[in-house]
């Protein structure tokens, strides 16, 4: 059955008026701090005696000032109060700001901008964890990765409008300033109404206390945050994202004008190609992921960041301009230079990979985390966000201080990330397991599930499946909702790369009670207390490899397995995976290799679950059986 495309949502009223009052406090934002960067980069010396690069790292780090204040507090409000009235609360606080903003466009007072640049931090430090705790209560979990994708979509495309129309409109004369103020009061009013649309969203902990102690308030949500060793490593994942964001950006302003050589027009171009980068990569998450929260793409996006931001580097040195000193060329004469075009395509890159790298940490946080607590912890994750972007604005004004470039600044960056991927990964190695099954699934094989939303998304139960290849719990992995424990032969995890694989994946070792009784206990046993823990298991009745393609019997562990935990058992059956390299086929190797060509196609069929007071072998091998058919 087809599932509706995650646009359908913005039919919606749960979705939409949510959607529209996001994508146009993400524009207002932008269309406010663009056009302030722009003219203190442009026209510096009518507003300030500043360096323009001092200025331009000083404004967004002015901007999260407040998520390290209030971020806390935040996230009390967002669980005690209802969510669509708190949000019309945010909004005419926006307009409130944006007066103020206003009278400081047409008065050229600089220190008014920058206030109200720390107001607009305020506002979105509120409406932050109402926006990110809204989404999980209102989509139902196989929309969630659609959900945030469109959502991160819109951000980055009010962000890009914001940005566009915030440059043009600034240095339009001679009213320029006029019309800037105009535009954020408008947008602002808009945002207001599109508010009033939202849906009632019941609070999750209306009896909460708040506490004003911001200091203390933040320590807690992020102690509690790490107690869900996963979620809190995710949202050091999200922060760093943030970082890399924030140091890359930040620089755009300058390197367009002084390596460049381009105009103001020229920063647009870069941030419209990073925005569509991003929004391209955020909608692509529902596709690649297969509608379920694919935390395999976050290492390929981790991938993809640091080797376009390297080689952002070595096409900044690639490039060269015809201008003559002091002209600055327009977006379109800057494309015809020499290298232009493949500062662009990394630029676009690094924002496609940022969006795989993104979304998907969202959704397994909003996922994952106690739903009474949702709200604290994504205040925890914007205290932190805040603090790893005040260090990204601290980091490039010191080594922009040391005398590095700009573009030597974006390969520092991207090796740093490099560095923190591996160590984040190392840490949560489920991250780079799910990233080694979804690369299998997507690049040599085509792999189709019928019936795959029988596994349960949460609570106990055992899996049975045939077994015909060294990779099949590869592929059942990848096509999983959340993680399982396998019992695999004890042989198998001395295999060097499957072996490591098995491990990270805290798959249960097994052997025959004649080899090793000692191990087929515990083995057991550690069945039983993940069982206990409402994990998943998947065992392979057979006991051993198929050596024919035809299902081998099932032997008696499955019975005992339920005689000590009562939990339903979800047959299961592997499709098109023998003949594979990694199966037990005699026929010639070279032979197996090319038959099927590079993306052969697999299939993963799903059963009905057998109640524990059902289960046989003989039962389950009929099931088995009868869901495989005649395709081996």
């Amino acid at each position: 059955m087809s599932q509706p495309n995650q646009f359908s949502l913005l039919k919606q009223r749960r979705f939409a008026p949510f959607f529209w009052t996001q994508f146009l406090g993400a524009f207002n934002d932008n269309l406010f701090k663009t056009a302030l960067v722009v003219i203190i980069t442009f026209d510096a010396l009518s507003w300030t005696t500043m360096s323009p690069s001092l200025v331009t790292n000083l404004i967004p780090g002015l901007f999260i000032l407040p998520y390290v204040l209030f971020s806390a507090t935040a996230g009390q409000l967002a669980d005690k109060f209802e969510k669509s009235g708190l949000t019309r609360f945010v909004k005419w606080l926006e307009v409130a700001i944006m007066c103020v903003a206003g009278i400081g466009w047409v008065t050229h007072h600089l220190w008014l901008l920058i206030a109200a640049v720390v107001g607009m931090g305020i506002h979105s430090t509120l409406f932050g964890p109402v926006k990110y705790a809204y989404l999980p209560q209102q989509l139902s979990k196989d929309e969630l990765i659609g959900g945030n994708g469109v959502t991160e979509m819109g951000t980055f495309v009010g962000i890009l409008m914001g940005e566009v129309l915030g440059a043009v409109l600034v240095v339009q004369q001679p009213h320029g300033l006029w019309l800037e103020a105009a535009a954020t009061i408008l947008v602002a009013g808009m945002g207001l109404v599109a508010a009033y649309r939202i849906p009632h969203s019941p609070a999750p902990a209306p009896e909460l206390k708040i506490s004003w102690n911001f200091i203390g308030e933040s320590i807690r949500n992020i102690n509690y945050s790490r107690k869900n060793r996963t979620v809190f490593l995710s949202m050091l994942g999200n922060s760093w994202f943030w970082f890399y964001g924030a140091l890359v950006l930040a620089q755009f302003p300058v390197y367009a004008k002084d390596y460049l050589h381009g105009d103001h027009g020229a920063f647009v171009l870069l941030l419209t190609i990073f925005s569509l980068g991003v929004g391209s990569g955020s909608l692509l998450c529902e596709r690649l992921s297969g509608r379920k929260v694919e935390i395999g793409l976050v290492p390929f996006g981790s991938i993809g960041l640091t080797v376009f931001g390297v080689d952002l580097y070595f096409a900044s040195l690639g490039f060269s301009s015809t201008a003559a000193a002091g002209v600055h060329l327009d977006a379109f004469a800057l494309m015809a230079q020499h290298g232009m075009w493949r500062i662009l395509f990394d630029v676009l890159m690094i924002g496609m990979f940022g969006g795989f790298f993104i979304v998907p940490l969202f959704a397994l946080i909003q996922l994952r985390c106690d739903p009474q607590h949702i709200s604290r912890t994504i205040a925890g994750m914007n205290i932190l966000n805040a603090l790893f972007m005040v260090a990204a604005a601290g980091l490039a004004i010191v080594l922009l201080g040391q005398g590095l470039t700009i573009p030597e600044l974006f390969l520092v960056t991207a090796l740093l990330n490099a560095l923190v991927a591996v160590y984040i990964f190392s840490l949560v190695p489920e991250f780079l397991m799910r990233f080694l099954a979804w690369l299998l699934i997507h690049t040599v094989h085509r792999v189709q599930t019928v019936d795959a939303e029988r596994i349960p998304a949460e609570g106990a139960a055992v899996l049975v499946c045939n077994h015909v290849s060294y990779v099949d719990a590869i592929v059942i992995g990848a096509a999983a909702p959340r993680p399982i424990r396998f019992v695999m032969d004890h042989r198998i995890f001395k295999l060097p790369l499957l072996g490591w694989i098995f491990r990270t994946a805290r798959a249960i070792p097994i052997a025959p009670a004649k080899e090793d009784p000692w191990l087929m206990e515990k083995a057991y046993v550690d069945i039983a207390q993940a069982l206990h823990e409402g994990e998943l298991v998947c065992i392979f009745p057979e006991g051993q490899l198929t050596r024919t393609g035809d299902i081998n019997d099932f032997k008696g562990g499955i019975a005992k397995i339920i005689e000590r935990s009562k939990v339903p058992v979800i047959p299961m059956a592997l499709r098109g995976l023998w003949g594979h390299l990694l199966s037990r086929n005699q026929e010639n190797v070279f032979g197996r290799a090319f038959r099927s060509g590079l993306r052969s196609r697999l299939s993963l069929a799903v059963g009905e679950p057998v109640a524990p007071q059902d289960v046989t072998p003989d039962d389950l091998k009929q099931r088995v059986a009868t869901l495989r058919g005649a395709w081996k």
